[in-house]
């Protein structure tokens, strides 16, 4: 369960005292440690990698892009290979700056990886990574267990509907522009526990959230995001998070999405620390072994 209402009373202390943060988000943490899908649920009490299938041409890390169906079941079997717990499937790219492909080929390309996926691999978790509802309708349909949104909502209004009717578990990302670096967090807890509040009201139970890194935020404000990630805990929802290869971690490098790997795990290596329940990922061997790492530091 989460628990928005008490987080409002809790944030301000969250924010300004450390000691008051831990406590409160170490209870939230222990009350939701799992996803209900239709057929089981995705145990969280260890960090989860959620591997990026993109059947797109255009993703902004083009080494992560499929196409054919051939490439899909390449990619899919040396994915799960090295460890993958969750596909993340998009066919629609969300890069910064890009123009979003219509329904009609959105679909057209998704149908056709998330029938090999499944054909191939039956009880794989499979995310889908799009706005719409009505691709979201179709995907549910064939076999999606999870649908991640990156517009939180304001995209599609109707796709919470499909969410609510389907009781599938659904990515809650905060895309909203916050118009200056001072009080970042606050205000990205506050949009995100207004949502969750409209959400449990249409009885959907089962929400991840996702702070969007790179989505309408400065520089500053995704570090800042980065350096206090824990408080998000006090919504007490499993926390995603996606920064692999992104312009955070590339620009201040002076380099490029092909060059940050090791970037990318020091950044997530620092919201496993930080209480992040599942990782986003292009790398799924290297994500694999930060998160072994992790806990052999946390269990020892």
């Amino acid at each position: 369960m989460y628990f928005p209402k008490k987080c409002s009373l809790f944030i301000g202390n969250c924010l300004k005292y450390s000691s008051n943060q831990q406590i409160f988000c170490n209870f939230a943490r222990k009350m939701r440690n799992y996803v209900r899908t239709y057929n089981r649920l995705l145990d969280l009490s260890s960090p989860l990698v959620m591997a990026i299938v993109n059947i797109t041409p255009d993703s902004f890390y083009t080494s992560c892009s499929t196409l054919s169906e051939n490439e899909i079941l390449t990619k899919v079997d040396q994915i799960i290979a090295e460890g993958a717990d969750i596909l993340d499937i998009g066919a629609c790219s969300t890069r910064p700056n890009s123009t979003p492909v219509g329904a009609e080929e959105e679909w057209k390309r998704l149908s056709m990886a998330l029938q090999t996926i499944r054909h191939h691999w039956p009880d794989i978790p499979i995310s889908v990574d799009t706005f719409r509802a009505d691709i979201a309708e179709q995907a549910i349909a064939m076999g999606a267990n999870i649908i991640n949104d990156v517009y939180g909502g304001e995209a599609d209004r109707h796709l919470w509907d499909v969410i609510a009717r389907h009781q599938t578990p659904y990515v809650l990302t905060h895309a909203c522009e916050i118009p200056n670096d001072a009080h970042t967090l606050s205000k990205l807890i506050g949009v995100l526990q207004q949502k969750l509040d409209a959400l449990h009201q249409m009885g959907v139970t089962d929400v991840i959230v996702d702070p969007g890194f790179g989505f309408n935020k400065s520089e500053q404000q995704n570090y800042n995001i980065l350096q206090q990630l824990n408080v998000l805990q006090c919504l007490g929802a499993p926390i995603l998070v996606g920064i692999s290869r992104k312009s955070m971690l590339y620009k201040p490098l002076n380099s490029t999405p092909q060059q940050v790997l090791p970037a990318t795990i020091a950044a997530q290596t620092l919201a496993l620390e930080r209480g992040a329940n599942i990782l986003r990922v292009h790398d799924v061997a290297a994500a694999k072994q930060a998160i072994h790492i992790y806990q052999l530091t946390h269990n020892s």
